[in-house]
């Protein structure tokens, strides 16, 4: 055992680290979609080829290594759309966008369109409800929608929300700087501290917040209020201008803040460092 640990280098442990990462984002993308159901059938058939070889089944044994020598296009017709998303996200990632330089770019335009559309919903008193995506996939809310894929734009949710749409009772999803889905459904909240004046759509987007780490912009049909809902509780926004405050603070466009003090430490310290030049 010791002689084990002993071969364990860091390079294994970032092997094992990598691996767990890549499982556990794979389940969160999975998780509450029909895909799920299918990896558990998987893993069912799984654990029947390893009993069967265990027990010396060979009949069972030949079937199911016959069914694993194309596993690949099974799970490539099965898993389409899920890993059609997950190359999606890979390339819209944060990790990525930060290297090219343009994800606080896609995300100030999704918040501008964002406020531009909320500002007019609120102006003409029409409700509406919008689910911005942050690290926890909401693939599960979008199945039971209208799929819609197009980009972000003011016009385009205005246009989704007005009562003649036949998608304007439901959520709008967006992830990244795509409206994925209309019309969704979401859970409402469970909790007890919700206040009874709190209609459909605001206990829709405390219970959305509450199960993922999304964000929920509100719009009150009866009397045009703005609100926002994170982390399973609702904000009030007073107008338009703070909703892009907020917004940019919770999807982090707003630009860095350099500290007072720093910039004047730095002030400071250039005559010194002319001088000694």
């Amino acid at each position: 055992m010791m002689e084990a640990f002993s071969v364990f280098g860091w390079r294994d442990l970032v092997d094992v680290l990598f691996v767990a990462a890549v499982l556990y984002r794979v389940l969160l993308m999975f998780r509450g979609t029909r895909a799920a159901q299918m990896l558990v059938g998987l893993g069912l058939l799984v654990a029947v080829s390893l009993l069967a070889r265990r027990l010396h089944l060979h009949g069972t044994q030949w079937l199911l290594d016959h069914l694993w020598s194309f596993w690949v296009v099974v799970v490539v017709v099965l898993f389409q759309p899920e890993l059609r998303r997950a190359l999606e996200r890979l390339g819209r990632g944060r990790v990525l966008q930060a290297l090219v330089g343009g994800g606080r770019a896609v995300r100030a335009h999704v918040v501008d369109e964002l406020v531009a559309a909320v500002e007019a919903l609120a102006a003409r008193r029409i409700g509406a409800l919008i689910v911005v995506e942050r690290s926890t996939g909401l693939g599960q809310y979008a199945d039971l929608g209208v799929r819609l894929d197009a980009r972000v734009s003011a016009d385009l949710l205005v246009s989704i929300f007005v009562p003649a749409s036949p998608l304007h009772d439901g959520a709008v999803l967006v992830s990244a700087d795509r409206v994925t889905a209309a019309g969704c459904f979401l859970p409402l909240s469970r909790s007890l501290h919700v206040g009874r004046a709190l209609g459909t759509r605001h206990r829709a987007a405390l219970g959305a917040t509450e199960e993922t780490d999304a964000v929920a912009v509100v719009v009150s049909e009866d009397t045009a209020s703005i609100s926002l809902a994170v982390e399973g509780q609702i904000e009030r926004v007073s107008d338009a201008e703070s909703l892009g405050l907020r917004l940019d603070e919770l999807l982090g466009t707003a630009p860095p803040v350099t500290s007072p003090g720093l910039l004047s430490g730095v002030r400071r310290l250039l005559p010194w460092l002319h001088h000694q030049a």
